[in-house]
């Protein structure tokens, strides 16, 4: 089915394929970086996800309410997820010092040394998976498109 019943929006059927196409793509190159993340270092993709933010922060550290906003995670989800990073050593938590209520996630050096050792696989995977598909011209055309959609 191409039409909504609730709307006057019309969606032909090479657009709906475009939009299988993006899914799927999307799909598939996020199950293969997990599963060689997995084999090779026992580390899943979200944790990945998360120590490369918290490399990235200042103090290697953020409060969990931008934590979960950056790895597009909801609040609770983030929380179980840390809560299983803390359990490995990987992530510490720590109260917010002004205002007392909230808690950031810490990089620890335990984190750190896992993402080192975990960074050429995922970069590996990135150009195997995405860019190197790719020239440096299409590449910019494909940026440009995907900020389109995440304005």
């Amino acid at each position: 089915m191409t039409a909504s019943k609730d709307t006057d929006q019309w969606v032909t059927a090479e657009q709906l394929e475009v939009w299988r196409l993006f899914i799927r793509a999307q799909s598939r190159v996020i199950r293969r970086l997990e599963a060689d993340l997995l084999a090779e270092h026992e580390l899943p993709l979200a944790w990945y996800d998360v120590l490369v933010r918290l490399l990235e922060a200042d103090g290697r550290r953020l409060r969990m309410s931008d934590l979960a906003e950056r790895v597009l995670l909801s609040p609770s989800g983030l929380t179980r997820l840390v809560d299983r990073m803390v359990e490995e050593g990987f992530v510490e938590r720590a109260q917010a010092e002004r205002d007392g209520r909230g808690f950031y996630a810490v990089l620890t050096d335990a984190g750190y040394e896992r993402l080192r050792d975990a960074s050429g696989t995922h970069l590996r995977g990135v150009h195997d998976y995405v860019v190197g598909r790719f020239d440096d011209t299409e590449l910019a055309t494909l940026a440009d498109l995907l900020r389109r959609l995440d304005p």
